[in-house]
């Protein structure tokens, strides 16, 4: 989609060196989404095979570089997925997920999967929960790269799960075990969400040191603190490619980084390029909320249902004027701007939703109407609905 520079409303103050230096705007930043494996893993959210492959066709749409498809040998619904997913030759690649068993890795073989990343715990409170010494961590890391490569599979990706709580010393050793053996790509791991944005910028950039510039660094971040959108920026900005995320942020816990939300706030605050067409976004949270039966805040960011709906009277009476209430343009999320009528509505919100809705009513009546429109939004905490705002106008006249 073709974003215009008159669409975007955000303070100049972004264009401080302070905030924009350390970006490498020559790169696009692309997104490896994991809303099949572990935005499944929201508690209480499971999809059906053709759920998942519905969403993976979306995604696909919505320009999400790569796909994961799922974690075959978890159930036939899984594998199911995973097959058809392939099978539908989709512009996304698709990637499975693997941990460093040689069973996941052959799942995934048997299927044509082409592209996996492979998964281990690298922090020694993951390691011990697990009854792993770091010398076994790193012979499972070798052995299941090398066992990968040789068995055809084009690109591994090394995932370091719990990176960021992972001693730098041995973080450098297994990411430099995991090249050694094959790996084409690593992944730095937020798994607990525990990584300040400053702290997130920091390790990319030490890991850059380690692997070099012809390794791509993935950035895989959870939302515990609500930081997972600054954490992934803070990522890019220390040398990341590819940002993990899911829609909707889902994902274990407070979830993983929300892809759209990153995509949206690195074009319009940082001005760096993303691969992701925001104008689908709305489209894909939707099928996702509808197949895992949950429904996400009407005022999140980028997909909630009222992000572009105005109630107060003192913001509606700015309503013609959208740069004056809004930071960008609904355009670009192929979103339609509403006024809404409650508690909070004003004499403007009468005139406007007269005018929407092609109703007459003369000047004077605005008062009594919107007396209504107040006693009722206040009495029923709720929003006046379009057919009883018209039974108060047809009162009223």
């Amino acid at each position: 989609m073709n974003i215009r520079p008159d669409q975007i409303w955000t303070s100049t103050l972004n264009d401080m060196d302070l905030v924009q230096k350390g970006f490498d705007r020559n790169k696009t930043i692309r997104f490896y989404d994991t809303t099949l494996r572990d935005g499944e893993q929201s508690t209480g959210v499971c999809f059906s095979a053709n759920d998942k492959f519905e969403i993976a066709c979306k995604l696909a749409e919505l320009g999400v570089g790569r796909i994961e498809s799922g974690f075959p040998r978890v159930s036939a619904q899984d594998t199911e997925a995973v097959q058809r997913i392939l099978d539908a030759k989709l512009s996304s690649e698709i990637w499975g997920f693997a941990r460093c068993i040689q069973a996941d890795i052959d799942a995934h073989l048997e299927l044509g999967t082409e592209y996996t990343l492979v998964e281990i715990s690298t922090s020694d409170l993951k390691m011990n929960a697990f009854g792993f010494t770091r010398e076994k961590v790193k012979s499972k890391v070798v052995d299941s790269v090398k066992y990968a490569k040789d068995k055809g599979i084009k690109r591994v990706n090394f995932f370091a799960v719990d990176a960021t709580r992972s001693d730098l010393g041995f973080l450098h050793e297994i990411y430099t075990a995991a090249i050694e053996a094959g790996a084409d790509e690593v992944s730095v791991v937020d798994t607990i969400g525990a990584c300040a944005p400053e702290t997130a910028e920091y390790l990319v950039r030490e890991v850059r040191s380690w692997v070099g510039d012809s390794v791509a660094i993935h950035w895989h971040g959870h939302n515990d603190f609500g930081l997972a959108t600054a954490s992934a920026i803070g990522a890019v900005r220390g040398g990341a490619d590819w940002i993990q995320g899911t829609i909707n942020g889902m994902g274990e816990r407070a979830g993983n980084a929300d892809i759209c939300e990153v995509a949206l706030a690195l074009q319009f605050l940082y001005h760096q390029p993303v691969e992701l067409d925001l104008s689908k976004a709305r489209e894909v949270s939707q099928m996702v909320q509808a197949h895992g039966k949950y429904t996400v805040d009407s005022w999140k960011p980028v997909v909630g249902k009222f992000i572009f709906t105005r109630e107060s009277g003192g913001v509606v009476s700015q309503f013609h004027m959208p740069e004056a209430i809004e930071p960008y343009s609904s355009e670009i999320l192929s979103a339609n701007r509403h006024v809404a009528l409650g508690k909070k509505a004003g004499l403007a919100n009468v005139k406007i939703k007269l005018e929407e809705l092609g109703l007459d009513a003369p000047q004077e009546k605005y008062g009594d109407i919107l007396e209504k429109v107040k006693e009722l939004g206040t009495a029923e905490k709720r929003l006046v609905t379009d057919d009883e705002f018209r039974a108060m106008v047809a009162e009223a006249v």
